[in-house]
């Protein structure tokens, strides 16, 4: 007998494990606290991985429809300094393996492939707790109610069923991320638009940086990077995006003017996120009936790979069940034997960031683009 599957949380893992389980006709539900699939940007580029996320596409069906969604050239990047000075400019040349996806025509992609009444709008989780023998109850924030045998964490970082399984909480990492976005910028903000070029700049100094990327339409999309103390905006009222945007400008005081028009001439409020990280390794004793996976399994800083991650943990979880459909336990605990191991040996976003804006930056962060990061 198949046990229906409930997940809480339609990211991209959530909805690849809603769609492996779909094609195995194995019943499964999604829960969202998002009041509709646009009802808020869903990040930016992801560059898909060979071994990871495009794997997990493949176990979903749907490596064709993803190859129609990848925008050409974007494999191409520069690395600046703040004068503007180009340190090392690699073009797209058609060889990489790792294609440009927009992360909001992906999930709706994933979404497009579940049948409308899967998914299940405007359902916050704000209470659970075991009805025991493996089963568990969720409360929502408008009162209803659901019971499952089989619970899937999918929730992201600060998960509401994490707590089920590890009383592990994220930690602050010291690196602050800021999105600002450029609209029709090869007219608008031509300067800016030919330094970014088609792909993806990074323009690096000690403590900050600006990574930037080249979406549809001639969207430019900002991650300002900046390390920080945890109260870096407590002296400013946080809701005031004039505020905001003035303090993360003053942090590129002397930049090159099409750099910092990046953040001062950004067509939205800034949208601040302090990163944070679960302990690497994270881990727990084996509960019947429920699970994790993506962030609310491993947070890590970002280093390209958390979401490829998320996809195959959805993947994979999907296969166990469906390769143990009378054992849900044996299926849970195969999958979680090879998730977590998987996910530590691909933690490294804090290295990443000392790389990226350590005290030899830009230069670090072009010796390991480069590959000579032992000269470095």
């Amino acid at each position: 007998m198949t046990t229906p599957v409930t997940i809480v949380g339609a990211g991209l893992g959530g909805l690849v494990l809603a769609r492996v389980l779909h094609v195995n006709n194995i019943p499964v539900t999604v829960y969202e606290a998002d009041p509709s699939a646009g009802s808020r940007t869903q990040g930016g580029l992801l560059d898909i991985h060979p071994y990871n996320g495009q794997q997990a596409l493949e176990a979903a069906g749907l490596i064709e429809k993803f190859r129609d969604l990848v925008l050409p050239g974007r494999e191409s990047y520069r690395v600046l300094d703040q004068a503007g000075t180009v340190l090392l400019d690699l073009p797209d040349d058609g060889e990489g393996e790792r294609p440009e996806v927009s992360r909001g025509e992906l999930r709706q992609m994933l979404l497009d492939s579940l049948p409308e009444s899967v998914v299940h709008w405007n359902r916050k989780v704000r209470g659970l707790h075991s009805l025991g023998g493996g089963r568990h109850e969720l409360r929502f924030a408008d009162g209803s109610t659901v019971s499952t045998s089989l619970l899937v964490g999918a929730d992201g970082a600060w998960s509401r069923i994490r707590p089920l399984l590890s009383d592990a909480t994220p930690h602050y990492t010291g690196y602050i991320s800021i999105e600002c976005f450029l609209f029709n910028s090869d007219t608008r903000h031509r300067p800016t638009a030919q330094v970014v070029g088609t792909g993806s700049l990074f323009a690096l100094a000690p403590g900050k940086g600006l990574l930037a990327h080249r979406e549809r339409h001639g969207t430019l999309h900002t991650y300002v990077q900046l390390k920080a103390p945890r109260d870096w905006l407590a002296d400013i009222n946080a809701s005031d995006s004039a505020a905001v945007s003035a303090r993360v400008a003053a942090e590129f005081a002397g930049w090159a003017p099409e750099l910092t028009t990046l953040i001062t001439e950004s067509a939205i409020a800034p949208v601040v996120r302090y990163l944070h990280t679960l302990p690497t390794g994270h881990s727990w004793a084996r509960v019947p009936g429920v699970t994790l996976l993506g962030d609310a399994a491993h947070l890590a800083a970002s280093n390209g790979e958390g979401a490829n991650l998320a996809m195959l943990d959805g993947a994979e979880l999907g296969q166990a069940i469906a390769a143990h459909p009378g054992d849900i336990e044996t299926a849970l605990a195969e999958y979680e034997q090879a998730m977590v191991p998987r996910a530590a040996a691909e933690a490294g976003g804090e290295d990443t960031y000392d790389l990226m804006l350590g005290n030899d930056a830009p230069h670090s962060w072009v010796a390991m683009m480069t590959g000579s990061e032992q000269e470095a």
